[in-house]
């Protein structure tokens, strides 16, 4: 006769547990944010992914995950070729572009050397030595690959800093945002009211193959800025960008956008 073996009470209480708790973990998994940035979760929207009022940006296909997408960023921003011409042939030119842009800026009166200014995606630094060299020196950098003291690590997508800390950002690397949404809401949420955002975009021709999005027209960055105004926009010949577009971030919520 074969030995029977019982399940103990407690194997038992178990499995009952674990069926009972299953719709639980289904609705909490279900909660989980859209945009979470899990490296080995947050997977690349579908092929032509467009948010709801922004046609004329695209997203671009390939990533299977978050890592991959930051992978192909820093194969970009580590290329010891690029970096060596990025900190010696490259330096003092494009600082010189730069510091263009910002004295164009202060004459407007959208920067001032009591400003504290960020620079995104910032790489080795040029912009944020020029916003030094024209009289804006509380100025930091953010960048996957860090370059102290200009430059510190942070993802665009999640900016490393409190509410409200800047006056003024800049960027030139919106084509590098695999999630727009996210990093304009970052700008928005760490710029001071009444702050001011200016981004260097290209719109007459497709960005560089490092590039997660294509943009077509400046009305997408109207859409995205939800708490913001558009209040400058010109053609600019910055390193292979084209338009210059300015925001300002509203002091009042009740404001009405270009007013």
């Amino acid at each position: 006769m074969k030995p029977t073996h019982s399940k103990t009470p407690t194997f038992r209480y178990f499995l009952i547990s674990f069926f009972l708790s299953l719709p639980f973990l289904f609705l909490l998994f279900s909660l989980q944010p859209h945009f979470h940035l899990d490296p080995s979760t947050a997977v690349h929207p579908p092929p032509e992914y467009a948010l709801n009022g922004t046609e004329d940006l695209k997203i671009r296909p390939g990533y299977s995950s978050y890592a991959s997408y930051v992978q192909r960023q820093l194969n970009k921003t580590l290329n010891p070729r690029l970096r060596q011409i990025w900190t010696t042939r490259d330096w003092n030119r494009k600082i010189q572009v730069f510091v263009k842009f910002f004295d164009e800026l202060k004459e407007k009166g959208l920067l001032s050397n009591e400003s504290k200014a960020l620079c995104i995606g910032a790489r080795v630094g040029q912009e944020v030595e020029a916003l030094k060299r024209v009289g804006v020196s509380d100025s930091v950098g953010i960048d996957l690959v860090p370059r102290p003291p200009l430059v510190i690590k942070g993802d665009f997508h999640q900016q490393p800093f409190a509410d409200e800390a800047f006056d003024f950002e800049f960027s030139n690397v919106f084509d590098h945002a695999l999630y727009p949404d996210k990093f304009v809401g970052e700008i928005e949420r760490t710029l001071k009211p009444g702050g001011v955002c200016v981004l260097h975009v290209t719109l007459s021709k497709r960005a560089d193959k490092y590039s997660a999005n294509d943009l077509y027209s400046v009305k997408p960055l109207i859409t995205l800025f939800k708490r913001s105004e558009m209040v400058h926009v010109r053609k600019v010949d910055g390193f292979g960008l084209d338009t210059e577009v300015v925001f300002r971030k509203k002091k009042d919520a009740n404001e009405i956008q270009g007013s």
